[in-house]
């Protein structure tokens, strides 16, 4: 059968089912006008494997708003956002200074922008009109698409409504904001839960994460999850991130400092050795024409196959490289 001819698995395994969005594994956070042009300067080394998000909300000295979001406008729409890859958290609902942050980012960027970062949403509604409101800055600027949003859950009341808030239009990631939320429980979760092992095992924590995850995949929607405060130590954030992953789930994972990045790519990406086997089947698989098959003993279809794609698509992500036949197959490389 001539290769043009096979179904892709984006028509042939997702009937009616809303797939992943397939994004970068990392989210760089940087604030200042200098760690942004670093930020850049190391995603064009390598590549789009994480996304950068300028930081408008904690990122902006008081006072300073207004000039701290038209630098992160100019940064975003220069040559030197290089894969388009690049984000901007805003104010919350409850600054003055959120609305002026859409209108420049919106205005001055908006075809550059990948996505817009909504933070400490108390309830459905903080981020419903946020959203509502982007989207009309949006259709004024002509943008002639819908600005991806991200969601950061980290209050209660945020938690409470992670499935609501999940299913927003247009919301393509929640994010853990592990210190916030922590605070926000005034004492009752000790400090100690902030760093690991305590912010995989206190009980609070575990039913946050698991609940935001499960509201995020319920929804066609990536969990991501918090940073590490072990700045300087990759091996502390990789198994983090590990653990993030394999535990709980989580697809995605911030990084707040370069040394972070590498390690969170790599654990937060499939191992290679499995992209290899998956990429056998899923060749076998589209030459059957998504029909059961054998391979090595096992029996496949598209339950499997739905799983085996999602590695694949995740591997290309994180910049692993793939099997010749299988990139000319499916990413048409």
């Amino acid at each position: 059968m001539n290769p043009a001819a096979h179904t892709h698995p984006r028509e042939a395994l997702f009937d009616g089912e809303k797939p992943l969005p397939v994004l970068p594994p990392c989210e760089h956070y940087a604030g200042s006008e200098k760690l942004i042009a670093k930020a850049f300067e190391l995603q064009a080394e390598m590549g789009p494997v994480f996304d950068v998000t300028c930081d408008c909300e904690d990122g902006a000295a008081a006072g300073q708003e207004a000039a701290h979001v038209r630098m992160a406008a100019h940064a975003i729409a220069s040559d030197a956002n290089r894969h388009g890859r690049v984000g901007a958290r805003i104010h919350d609902a409850s600054s003055p200074a959120w609305r002026n942050d859409v209108d420049t980012l919106v205005g001055e960027a908006g075809d550059r922008i990948a996505y817009l970062t909504l933070p400490k949403a108390t309830c459905t509604g903080d981020a419903a009109r946020m959203i509502d409101y982007i989207a009309a800055r949006a259709t004024v600027a002509g943008l002639g698409r819908a600005m991806p949003i991200h969601v950061l859950v980290e209050t209660h009341g945020a938690l409470r409504d992670a499935f609501e808030l999940a299913a927003l239009p247009h919301v393509e990631v929640l994010d853990f904001g592990l210190m916030d939320f922590v605070s926000a429980h005034q004492r009752a979760i000790g400090f100690q839960a902030m760093r690991s092992p305590g912010q995989f095992t206190h009980p609070l924590l575990v039913r946050a994460k698991t609940r935001i995850v499960a509201a995020a995949l319920a929804n066609g929607v990536v969990p991501a999850h918090n940073v590490s405060l072990s700045l300087r130590d990759p091996a502390a954030t990789g198994n983090d991130a590990l653990r993030a992953r394999r535990e709980f789930g989580f697809l995605r994972m911030w990084s707040v400092h370069p040394a972070q990045i590498r390690p969170i790519v790599e654990a937060m990406s499939p191992e290679p050795g499995e992209v290899t086997q998956v990429g056998d089947i899923l060749l076998a698989a589209s030459s059957a024409q998504w029909g059961p098959i054998s391979h090595e003993g096992e029996l496949h279809d598209r339950a499997t196959y739905r799983y085996f794609w999602s590695v694949l698509q995740a591997a290309k992500a994180g910049g692993i490289a793939l099997p010749e036949a299988v990139d000319a197959r499916f990413f048409g490389a």
